[in-house]
């Protein structure tokens, strides 16, 4: 029987300069994500969209998204494993192609570096890769390939 997760989160438009969206130039994209119990997000979009460059934007929380996904299922796999990480980081990409009428993701690419505490480790280290990709809530909910390029090493 499958398990089912609610998620909540409220968000509040904060960009009205007075004659709300009177025309596409008169009107901040900003907004404020709030989540039950955490601090709030500065958000608006993209500042190729007319967005503020100092905020966070949809595109880099859900780039920001996958790549954290990907880490919490594979720092569980590794611990699982006997596979001592020391070290995590990840320097995660993707692309957006704009079309007519909006646009889309088309592929993201994960870069984690990895260090793990033995050499011995560093084969089966990569082979969790491709298991903390399957596992993925994020990773298997987007309709574009997200990919991954780890580097493991020792200190």
């Amino acid at each position: 029987m499958a398990t089912h997760h609610q998620y909540q989160t409220h968000i509040t438009w904060t960009g009205n300069n007075g004659t709300g969206t009177s025309g596409y130039r008169e009107y901040e994209r900003s907004h404020l994500i709030d989540l039950p119990g955490k601090a709030p997000i500065a958000a608006s979009s993209d500042p190729a969209f007319r967005g503020d460059a100092a905020r966070h934007n949809p595109e880099e929380l859900l780039l920001a998204s996958l790549s954290s996904c990907h880490m919490l299922w594979y720092l569980h796999l590794c611990a699982d494993a006997g596979i001592i990480v020391l070290a995590y980081e990840d320097e995660a990409k993707a692309t957006m192609d704009e079309v007519e009428g909006g646009g889309q993701f088309t592929a993201a690419t994960l870069y984690p570096l990895v260090t793990v505490a033995e050499e011995s480790m560093i084969p089966k280290a990569y082979a969790l890769h491709e298991q903390a990709h399957a596992s993925c809530f994020i990773a298997r909910s987007v309709n574009f390939p997200v990919t991954q390029q780890p580097k493991i090493q020792t200190p």
